[in-house]
């Protein structure tokens, strides 16, 4: 059976960039560290110059910009329709009150109408069977 060699030339090719970093460095691991994360920066920032899609541009930006007008406008249409809520609200509470004023005032006329009225039935009645 073959083996597959792809293992082999990964190790390979890592222990020669090992080598490459630590020789530059001088033989010192923190140096070729260092040097080897400033290299990986500077590739990676020019992988990002080349493709736009990994930056932001002015139409993202633009997009912010319409998105906060946009959210500050329905801000203000819902402080608008509540505003409109609460003045629609005390205007029924007013009108309720005052409907509920009317019914209890005829009502009371009600009760004083068949009050009289018994009080008459009362005096009839009294007068047929003789009371005082």
């Amino acid at each position: 059976m073959s083996k597959s060699r792809v293992p082999l030339a990964i190790g390979g090719a890592a222990a020669a960039g090992v080598g490459y970093y630590l020789y530059q460095a001088g033989g010192s691991p923190r140096a070729a560290e260092k040097q080897f994360e400033s290299d990986a920066h500077r590739a990676s920032a020019k992988i990002k110059g080349h493709t736009p899609a990994l930056h932001k541009t002015d139409a993202e930006h633009e997009g912010k910009k319409i998105g906060k007008e946009a959210g500050a406008k329905f801000d203000d249409a819902v402080a608008t329709v509540n505003k409109d809520i609460s003045i629609a609200k005390s205007e029924i509470e007013a009108k309720a009150k005052g409907a509920k004023a009317d019914t209890l005032k005829k009502i009371d006329e009600f009760d004083r109408k068949v009050e009289e009225g018994a009080a008459k039935s009362k005096g009839y009645l009294s007068s047929w069977f003789g009371s005082k």
